[in-house]
């Protein structure tokens, strides 16, 4: 019998239809991990993969970050068998005498990300977690908060971890230091850009953290907190803004946009959905946030993306170590289980009430300056053209935030060789050469600028190479025009979407000048050179294994060609369709290249806003 690697994912064959189905899933995600408590129930070892941080803070968050969904399940009513044992590790694991004591935290430490699950547990179920602990366990949980939170937190989403921990404080009336509550508040709000957007800290990092993390924990705070009446009315309105725009990040069938850093945490994407329902929060018709929260559980459920045991892996579509972050340790896609806030809900909230309605779609682009994006939906798709963030502390942080077109359908690639020039993938990006093996690709721009739905960067792969890209929407196809200037030539090759591989590789595959295609039995994906004169030559490449994000093996059609010294001007056009449908009448109808002059003078137009897209300088 042929192991199916989809039967060991504890969400398959579960219909996510309803609250009964939601709280069913969450069982099935926790009970895997049942046979990982240590003896004393305070740690939870999975693998023996490690991450930067020390081994016992590994074993944290595999202790807390269920703690994300089981909290609103008993808050909501649920049952959960297991409270005892999380009693039994929150007082083993904060006893300085027990030999499964956390450690003390000096200094940021992972620990802080982890507390705020149990400051958050604290506020919803004090009567399960706090009142039934013994006088001396709950002086040690007090004391280790209360000294966890004096220190300073990452600059960034972090600072609501400090908020979270001191609403579970307040709930079970520990005293501590107000004042340092107030200035992390106030410091989050200068992260705030505008219509419902935030940065990710203060650096030009805006990903699924700001739904994820910043809306998620405002929505919380907005809905817990007391005596703060300003702020939360704040976050609401500025939640209410953001769900016009963060639901074009979602295609019809549930996926998200695969975009950026932590995407083992993987249907942590419905969180943001979720939160809307648990802050009573109407920022779209219930049935449509119903109908995004629903799809995407149900897109999750199609994916391998547990191991043989039930216990998630880390990676996004299936099991990848390639593409984690430095601080990826096997517990940390547990956090995936925040989407299960709104089992906090009564089965009667209108939430869990509404018939489920489809995704929001548009046919013409959606403009969204503040990530500096351009979206389109396309059947069965979301695609962002993006200007290109800058984020130099992540691994492959180029391929997850730098690259000219994104895909929920798709994902993206990282790469597994950067000394293999004529092996990368460069789906969505280009890649040059100046010796046939190293290569640089876009990392960051001197210049990033949206004018209407057109996007533009400046960006230099070298010091002495200069690179223009102007990104221009024409759905299903989106057209990429690039001005480099090089004192030397290079060897360039320009990538469209990755997609699936047939086993035994049984894709169709067209190549020729000015063109390669890819075919299998669901999709197809092509790319065409519209540059004036000579072509480059068209390569459907199969790429290196494990390297896309969604399917382990991939194909992906490319355009290779030399690029002299001097000035060259290079057009593209890139399209991936679901098999069937009119992908074939696409086919037959690429999109004109644009005029270059027009381009230019649409970036120089005082006629329309041109909006300068936050550049962080590199470092």
């Amino acid at each position: 019998m042929t192991y199916d690697p989809s039967s060991a994912n504890p969400l398959a064959g579960n219909p996510l239809k309803t609250r009964a189905d939601v709280e069913k899933a969450l069982h099935d995600l926790f009970n895997p991990l049942l046979p990982f408590f240590s003896k004393g129930g305070a740690r939870v070892r999975l693998t023996a993969s490690a991450a930067h941080f020390d081994r016992i803070a590994a074993d944290v968050e595999g202790f807390a970050r269920p703690l994300w969904g089981l909290a609103p399940l008993a808050a909501g009513g649920g049952r959960f068998d297991h409270w005892a044992l999380y009693r039994e590790g929150l007082a083993n694991g904060m006893d300085p005498d027990h030999p499964e004591y956390w450690g003390e935290v000096n200094d940021r430490d992972q620990r802080m990300v982890e507390m705020a699950a149990i400051g958050f547990t604290l506020k919803m179920v004090p009567h399960l977690v706090w009142e039934p602990l013994p006088e001396r366990a709950k002086k040690n949980v007090a004391a280790y908060l209360t000294h966890i939170r004096r220190f300073d937190y990452a600059d960034n989403n972090w600072k609501f971890f400090r908020i979270l921990v001191d609403l579970g404080l307040e709930e079970v009336g520990v005293g501590f230091d107000r004042e340092l509550t107030e200035r992390y508040l106030e410091e989050l709000d200068g992260f705030y850009l505008g219509d419902g957007w935030y940065r990710d800290g203060n650096v030009r990092r805006i990903d699924h953290y700001i739904p994820f993390a910043m809306h998620f924990y405002g929505l919380i705070y907005a809905r817990l907190a007391k005596g703060d009446g300003e702020r939360t009315a704040r976050y609401r309105a500025r939640a209410e803004q953001f769900a016009r725009d963060i639901r074009h990040w979602y295609d019809e069938d549930g996926g998200a946009l695969a975009f950026g850093r932590s995407l083992t945490y993987r249907f942590a994407c419905a969180g943001i959905w979720g939160a809307y329902a648990f802050a009573d929060l109407e920022a779209l018709p219930w049935a449509e946030i119903k109908g995004q929260y629903m799809r995407h559980l149900r897109w999750w459920a199609r994916h391998p993306i547990a191991d043989r045991d039930g216990v998630l892996s880390v990676g996004y579509g299936y099991p990848n170590l390639l593409m984690s972050e430095n601080y990826n340790s096997a517990g940390s896609p547990y956090w995936a289980l925040k989407a299960f806030l709104p089992l906090a809900l009564p089965e009667s909230h209108p939430f869990w009430q509404a018939e489920e309605a489809p995704a929001v779609t548009r046919r013409e682009p959606v403009p969204l300056k503040h990530p500096g994006m351009v979206m389109m939906h396309t059947p069965g798709n979301v695609v962002a053209l993006s200007s290109g963030q800058q984020n130099y502390q992540m691994r492959f942080g180029a391929e997850k935030y730098a690259k000219f077109a994104y895909s929920s359908r798709y994902g993206f690639s990282v790469e597994s060789d950067e000394r293999a020039y004529a092996n990368a993938a460069f789906d969505g990006m280009i890649g040059l050469s100046d010796d046939g093996r190293h290569y640089r690709v876009r990392e960051s721009n001197e210049a990033a600028l949206i004018a209407g739905d057109t996007l533009y960067g400046k960006w230099k792969p070298w010091g002495d190479v200069t690179v223009e890209t102007w990104l221009v929407p024409a759905n299903p196809w989106h057209i990429r025009v690039h001005r480099i200037e090089t004192p030397r030539p290079l060897n360039a090759t320009e990538g469209g979407f990755a997609i699936a591989r047939a086993d035994l590789d049984a894709d169709i595959r067209e190549e020729g000048e000015g063109m390669a295609l890819a075919r299998s039995t669901t999709d197809l994906s092509v790319i065409l050179d519209l540059s004036e004169g000579a072509k480059r030559v068209g390569r459907a490449h199969r790429a290196m294994p494990n390297t896309n994000l969604i399917s382990a093996k991939t194909i992906v059609p490319q355009l290779r060609g030399e690029i002299p010294a001097g000035t060259t001007l290079l057009v593209t056009a890139a399209m991936a369709l679901p098999a069937g449908g009119d992908t074939e009448a696409a086919l037959a109808s690429p999109p004109p290249p644009p005029d270059l002059a027009a381009l230019e003078r649409l970036f120089a137009s005082e006629g329309i806003e041109v909006s300068a897209i936050q550049v962080l300088e590199r470092f």
